[in-house]
């Protein structure tokens, strides 16, 4: 006969299932690292990251390496981060399946298009500070150097500051989100948000000056898509409160 009580055997239960999705999540990331490493393709992850920038230097620039293994460690980082980009839906997909089963089924309608759509979100973010706003920071910066300035930026200082601009973009995506959260747990309404629309409008633009280089083209290219994105979150929110609520909420 045992001597847990079922609380302590339902807590117990729920670390084990906790640890093997933990594990195989870790199992999956390491996989797709492993691939990468050994993809012959996998050197030239950096010169995409780099594309940017170097079509904003002169005909033949390069960017430099100041440390001594710099050239090793920066291209390992990113394979890394770019293992853990694709690797992030089997990793969600773990969560979900931990969290499931404890869910009701309205709860889960709530559940999965979030997942889902932060995932996309993200991805969204990221992938629009990449192609349309490196390349228009890049060139006006470059534009205020000196012709008696060499400009050769560094490959760590570059990479810090395309995953910072890459985050700070890929959580700016995730607006609309927060927005359905906040609505859909009621602790704000639709017309409430509405009514503050000016102050998120200026708060959008204070953060963009906060979390992107002193220029026009950066801050305008953030605050403006959050803007946009709040909007989106106010058409989206009472949809999905509507699909999402459970018998008793609905009469």
């Amino acid at each position: 006969m045992s001597s847990k009580s079922p609380v302590e055997e339902t807590f117990i239960s729920h670390l084990v299932e906790l640890r093997n999705r933990l594990v195989k999540a870790s199992i999956g990331f390491a996989i797709v690292c492993g691939i990468l490493f050994y993809w012959p393709g996998a050197s030239h992850i950096y010169d995409f990251i780099a594309a940017p920038m170097l079509a904003s230097l002169p005909v033949g620039s390069k960017l430099i390496a100041t440390g001594v293994v710099s050239p090793f460690l920066i291209p390992m980082k990113v394979t890394l981060l770019l293992g853990f980009i694709v690797s992030l839906p089997w990793v969600l997909y773990q969560m979900w399946a931990f969290i499931a089963p404890g869910l009701y089924t309205h709860e889960k309608r709530l559940i999965a298009p979030l997942v889902i759509s932060s995932s996309l979100l993200f991805m969204a973010g990221v992938a629009f500070c990449y192609f349309f706003v490196f390349g228009r920071v890049f060139h006006f910066i470059s534009n205020f150097a000196p012709s008696s300035i060499a400009v050769t930026p560094d490959i760590e200082n570059y990479l810090d500051f395309v995953m910072s601009m890459c985050l700070a973009f890929g959580a700016t995506f995730e607006v609309p989100v927060v927005v359905v959260i906040l609505v859909r747990m009621g602790l704000v309404s639709v017309a409430k948000l509405k009514e503050v629309r000016p102050y998120v409008i200026v708060g959008a633009f204070v953060i963009a000056a906060i979390v992107t280089p002193p220029d026009v083209v950066s801050q305008f290219s953030l605050a403006v898509p959050m803007w946009l994105l709040f909007e989106l979150g106010l058409l989206v929110a009472p949809v999905f409160v509507r699909a999402t609520q459970s018998p008793e909420e609905a009469s």
